[in-house]
């Protein structure tokens, strides 16, 4: 069963695997400017003054959050994190969402396959973030142990990679 869900889940890898040559001519905030869908990620990233640093060389690996993610959290919450009193508690939240080096599909893969299904990925924040094979597919679980699907692989940027998740992960 564990070796079905794993070539299941890295079929799907491979499936949603998107190497598009233009967008790997831009960087990561001008990859996530260029999707609709990425329009609150970079309202966020702005507010927390991160974009100058996912402009940096890098290499980084982004769980990015789609619109539709961040509109399941709480309108007050969310409209109260984007404020300037606020924003170390939204910079901590953007930066559980990233991780340094490059980690394409095919390395989360064989990471997962090395670890039985699981891999503890440190991120930016210091915090940790586990990617695992659940119920077919590849998700995150955060500090809290809430789960989100990474719905979309390797939207490659020039100083790094964007994997599409469908909900926020919050550090503790």
């Amino acid at each position: 069963m564990k070796k079905s869900l794993f070539i299941i889940s890295t079929i799907i890898l491979l499936f949603f695997t998107a190497t598009a040559s233009a967008q790997s001519k831009k960087d990561i905030v001008a990859t996530a400017v260029s999707v609709d869908d990425f329009s609150t990620l970079v309202t966020a990233l702005k507010a927390a003054d991160l974009v100058g640093a996912l402009q940096g060389k890098g290499p980084f690996t982004v769980f990015a959050p789609t619109n539709d993610a961040f509109a399941k959290i709480d309108s007050k919450t969310l409209n109260s994190l984007l404020e300037p009193k606020n924003k170390k508690a939204l910079t901590s939240i953007l930066t559980y969402h990233v991780v340094s080096g490059k980690l394409a599909a095919s390395d989360v893969a064989k990471a997962l396959k090395q670890g039985n299904g699981k891999v503890t990925l440190t991120t930016l924040n210091g915090s940790k973030l586990t990617a695992m094979n659940k119920n077919g597919g590849i998700y995150l679980k955060d500090q809290n142990g809430n789960y989100s699907q990474i719905v979309k692989t390797d939207v490659m940027a020039k100083n790094g990679v964007i994997h599409v998740i469908e909900n926020v992960v919050m550090p503790n």
